[in-house]
């Protein structure tokens, strides 16, 4: 039987606009919405992300932080 899904946790968010862009983007080419999107993501995230460019990516965008939050 599968899981039901419900959405039981609510946040506030901060996104980069590139990043919510992408995510509207994602969701519209799914056909969910963008809790629904942002849920499979995280429930499958280990067979989403690729382990090779994965840690790479994370220090590049770890390195620009501070200067995109001016």
């Amino acid at each position: 039987m599968p899981k039901r899904f419900r959405l039981t946790r609510r946040f506030p968010v901060a996104m980069t606009e590139d990043g919510y862009r992408r995510l509207k983007r994602f969701a519209k080419d799914a056909g969910l919405d963008e809790g629904e999107a942002l849920s499979f993501l995280f429930e499958n995230f280990d067979s989403v992300i690729d382990e090779d460019t994965f840690g790479h990516r994370m220090r590049i965008f770890n390195s620009e932080l501070e200067a995109r939050k001016k």
